[in-house]
């Protein structure tokens, strides 16, 4: 089965930043542009929760534990999806996966191996 593939995590020390891509698979590039998405983490030990959120017409939905820090955006050319996280915290140390969302909101039951990042100093 064909997944989106994460990429761009790290070690970083507390107050960091990173940039996220999440690729989209052949299998949806004809239909990127209409495709909702979210970025979603699952810290050792906890639940998946999500962090952002993108609809394809550009509206967006962040969690109030990222809000001000964490940027959600997509490019329509490159067919990619990225979130931008400043000042980490190490409170976000977790596996961060991207996914397709319905019109509910809710995510394809098809995840991808998520990129790992880690805050500490």
């Amino acid at each position: 089965q064909v997944r989106l593939v994460e990429s761009g995590g790290g070690l970083v020390q507390p107050g960091g930043s990173l940039r996220l891509s999440c690729a989209a698979p052949r299998t949806i590039l004809s239909v990127f542009w209409s495709i909702n998405m979210g970025w979603y983490r699952q810290a050792p030990g906890e639940q998946r929760e999500l962090v952002a959120s993108m609809s394809s017409g550009g509206t967006t939905n962040y969690a109030d534990s990222v809000k001000g820090r964490f940027t959600i955006s997509r490019d329509n050319n490159k067919k990619t999806f990225y979130l931008r996280m400043n000042d980490l915290k190490p409170e976000d140390t977790a596996v961060y996966y991207c996914n397709t969302l319905n019109e509910l909101g809710r995510p394809s039951d098809s995840w991808g191996q998520g990129t790992q990042v880690a805050v500490s100093s």
